[in-house]
């Protein structure tokens, strides 16, 4: 007798490899009318992450006055945002209108490490953004020899593949794990929790795994945030007049307000034991930092932001400008003609 007809968990585990088995993801909801006012939600917010996150790439790169290290950060954070939802919202979209919830297993194990790349890569980003604040408020006058060029790309660099690596052995452990029996994930999306759940085999060392390396990645990032504004209220308390206390810290409220929405849900979501997991209340949290945080953001950078307001102005002004620039020529050819 064949082996794998003897022993269904070799069976599953050819299964795995053959790379054809589908899972089902669950979503929100089965009522068509609810499915469709979700699409239409989804799809605005999308559309609005993708706009704000565009125009603040296009100012950082465009505008002389952005061409700084904490705007070269911001510049790669909101290319990571587009990332982020891009991984998740259109496959979303695409089962909400079609209500064909199946995914294979080869795009689920795929999506969940790219969902992992871009999410962990974000919370380098953003410690080395507030590092970038520190710098600028507690060593103003070494801030261009610290934060040179050279260095602040060493460090995109540095995020970038550390991102890269971290989801790597979750994914190949999981890739090569037997799925017996149902494969239901109660998500959206395909993340490592409810995948890890559905293996057949023994996930202890997996689950833990998890927790210590989603621990280490949010903590030391949280850690590099917390120690930099420690400081960094330190020396605001030490400026003598209200107007430059205040003007030193509003240079941090955008970053700081992004930190605290941010890492806040995600802590929620990894850094605890799987015996805590509550599906139904994940998938709320999951759809605020995974879908509306990265639309949310550009605005909060863009309002808070005294820079980017300018920039933004200059362009429509330009714009603007350039429209009735046109428009007085194409008047001028008109009257020509006639």
């Amino acid at each position: 007798m064949d082996l794998n007809e003897s022993d269904p968990y070799a069976r599953c585990a050819v299964e795995n490899r053959s790379w054809t088995a589908d899972f089902l993801l669950l979503g929100f909801t089965n009522e068509r009318d609810i499915s469709v006012t979700l699409f239409t939600f989804f799809l605005l917010v999308y559309l609005l992450t993708l706009l704000g996150n565009i125009t603040i790439i296009l100012l950082t790169r465009t505008n002389a006055s952005l061409r700084t290290p904490m705007y070269f950060f911001l510049n790669n954070f909101s290319f990571l945002e587009i990332g982020y939802t891009t991984v998740t919202v259109p496959r979303m979209l695409s089962d909400l209108s079609s209500g064909n919830m199946a995914i294979s297993f080869n795009s689920c194990i795929t999506q969940m490490y790219f969902f992992f790349l871009f999410g962990t890569t974000e919370f380098f980003i953003l410690g080395l953004m507030g590092f970038d604040r520190y710098v600028a408020i507690c060593r103003p006058l070494h801030y261009n020899n610290i934060m040179s060029s050279q260095f602040c790309f060493q460090l995109v660099i540095g995020s970038w593949i550390s991102g890269c690596m971290v989801p790597v052995v979750p994914t190949i452990v999981l890739s090569q794990k037997p799925f017996c029996g149902s494969k239901t994930i109660n998500h959206f999306f395909c993340d490592v929790g409810p995948l890890v759940k559905l293996s057949s085999s023994d996930t202890v060392f997996l689950d833990t795994f998890v927790l210590i390396i989603s621990t280490v990645v949010v903590l030391s990032s949280l850690l590099l945030v917390i120690v930099s504004y420690a400081l960094i209220i330190t020396t605001i308390f030490q400026i003598a007049s209200s107007s430059g206390r205040t003007k030193a810290f509003s240079t941090c409220t955008s970053h700081l307000s992004v930190v605290t929405i941010f890492f806040g849900t995600v802590i929620f979501i990894y850094v605890r034991p799987s015996s805590e997991v509550n599906h139904e209340m994940d998938k709320a949290v999951s759809v605020f930092y995974s879908v509306v945080t990265p639309a949310l953001n550009p605005l909060i950078y863009s309002l808070r932001n005294k820079e980017v307001k300018n920039a933004l102005v200059k362009v429509l002004h330009k714009k603007r400008h350039f429209m009735g620039h046109s428009e007085a020529i194409q008047s001028i050819k008109l009257n020509a003609y006639s």
